[in-house]
């Protein structure tokens, strides 16, 4: 059975950094592509980062290029999130996930199981 656990989320204030961490059991860690995403309140969830399963094609959302940095230790089944210069539009909820444990509805790929997350919020 999958399980990710997210971590390391805050109360920060802007400027300020947080590193994020995703422990993940239940599969061979090192066979998937990670990703992270970011729920704000009250908004739909939103992809922010993404890595190969070797650790390398780190690509990251318009909004945070440049001041997030997505890695992984595979011989500890880990992801992280470095989150430097944050901004109050960063608040919000952090899960990771694999892409590849999503179904096809109709169609459309969905993710089954989501992690609780960990929340992260910005003071201004």
């Amino acid at each position: 059975q999958v399980k990710f656990v997210e971590s390391g989320g805050a109360l920060v204030q802007t400027g300020g950094s947080l590193r994020l961490s995703c422990v993940a059991s239940g599969l061979k860690f090192s066979d998937y592509s990670m990703r992270w995403y970011h729920q704000a309140p009250g908004l739909d969830r939103e992809q922010v980062a993404s890595i190969g399963s070797g650790g390398g094609y780190a690509q990251y959302a318009d909004s945070v290029k440049g001041r997030f940095t997505i890695s992984r230790d595979n011989t500890k089944n880990t992801l992280y999130l470095q989150m430097d210069n944050v901004k109050p539009e960063d608040t919000g909820v952090y899960y990771c996930n694999a892409p590849l444990l999503r179904t096809v509805r109709n169609g459309i790929p969905e993710y089954t199981y989501w992690g609780l997350g960990t929340q992260v919020t910005v003071s201004s």
